[in-house]
């Protein structure tokens, strides 16, 4: 089987670059072959003789707008030669302008451009109206590429029902969750010290990008002045942050521990206590599963994507992101119970379990090949006796 990814990336430490990573290993080990046309990937990857790299470099374009133009012109300008030769097409998005047989969406930007939380509604400025208009043309090109798709794979059941709101019948789409990596993110204990965090308290994890209000900080920290014995460690790049400024306003200082940009996150997971991540808007998030898979009950909200995996046994998900009564109570209630979070710990590993990478890939592989197997058996309906068509002996025409 010839199958074709088109992404920007495939590689780990990224996102999106990593599910397309482990769906491509997945596709190698079953003997298939396979082409990336992508702008980078993986060292291993490109020395797979199974692996033809179509490379679109895009790096020196000056912004992401630009290079994912550029990007998508020069693919589909290569897919319009060779399509022909693939049995089967992958695409994230708006990635290409050829139509593809699956669609895997892990953003819808439709639902972002319409969040309170989008960039434009906070900053009324040139950069506002870039990110206003960079969203907006990109809702405008996945609509078109979402109706080209034969599957529109959604990373959520929040992803689902927000192509189901664009238009995208719910009959073609199918919900196949982000992976996460069990060996890399498991329960344990690690040195508080060397990490720079407090020794002998009960301490809460955030982690994502902490210079805009998206991912709800902000109310965190409002919530955390009600708890007064918790302490928060954050992790997320702190320049041009607001946060560090509004936690020593709320007195802060000393409980709330500002890590940076770390590539250390599994590691810091095995020194807290619970993880606590009401995001105002995401599609499906990998760091709710890493946290899982770390053993961490997790504190969540509804406009999270993938909150629909949090069982109330291993976490809380809250129906409102800016009620921060709401998040005070979820905090104390485990805080104030530590074998309840101890219970909590154990079954969110078991959910985690449930979304290994390897099954996540192995997912998709099976819709790539049932997708092949139905086609060939329409080919070969079409040219069958039933199908209308008559087939005559040794090669004789039917000439009328």
């Amino acid at each position: 089987m010839k199958l074709c990814i088109v992404t920007h990336k495939l590689k780990k430490g990224d996102g999106q670059g990593r599910v397309n990573y482990e769906v491509a290993q997945e596709a190698i080990r079953r003997g298939h072959q396979l082409t990336l046309v992508a702008s980078e990937i993986a060292p291993e990857l490109e020395q797979n003789p199974q692996v033809n790299w179509i490379s679109i470099p895009v790096e020196s374009y000056p912004t992401e707008f630009i290079r994912n133009f550029i990007f998508a012109k020069k693919s589909s300008d290569w897919l319009d030669r060779h399509r022909s030769e693939l049995d089967l097409v992958k695409v994230n998005g708006a990635i290409t302008t050829t139509a593809a047989d699956v669609n895997a969406v892990h953003f819808v930007h439709s639902s972002w451009l319409n969040s309170p939380a989008h960039i434009s509604r906070i900053r009324r400025d040139f950069y506002g109206f870039y990110q206003w208009l960079y969203t907006a043309l990109n809702a405008h090109w996945e609509k078109q590429a979402f109706q080209k798709a034969k599957v529109v794979v959604a990373v959520s059941e929040k992803v689902a029902q927000e192509l189901v709101n664009i238009g995208v019948p719910r009959s073609r789409i199918r919900v196949i969750v982000n992976g996460v990596d069990l060996q890399e993110f498991i329960p344990g204990t690690a040195s508080r010290q060397q990490l720079g965090l407090p020794k002998d308290v009960t301490l809460a994890l955030f982690a994502g990008d902490i210079r805009t209000p998206r991912k709800n900080l902000d109310t965190v920290l409002h919530a955390l002045t009600k708890v007064p014995d918790l302490h928060l460690a954050v992790v997320g790049a702190i320049k041009g942050s607001p946060f560090p400024q509004l936690a020593a306003s709320l007195g802060l200082t000393q409980r709330v521990h500002f890590l940076g940009y770390r590539r250390d996150i599994a590691e810091i997971m095995r020194v807290v206590d619970l993880f606590v991540f009401p995001s105002r808007y995401e599609a499906c998030t990998l760091v709710l599963l890493e946290a899982l898979a770390s053993g961490l009950p997790v504190i969540t909200a509804t406009a999270t994507g993938g909150a629909e995996i949090v069982t109330p046994e291993c976490g809380i998900v809250l129906p409102d992101t800016d009620n921060i009564d709401a998040l005070a109570a979820a905090l104390l209630s485990l805080t104030s119970a530590p074998s309840l979070m101890q219970r909590m710990g154990k079954a969110a590993r078991t959910v985690a379990e449930q979304h290994s990478w390897t099954t996540m890939a192995q997912t998709y592989v099976d819709l790539f090949e049932e997708l092949i197997k139905n086609e060939e058996h329409r080919s070969h309906t079409n040219l069958s006796p039933s199908s209308g068509s008559i087939t005559l002996p040794f090669g004789a025409t039917n000439a009328n």
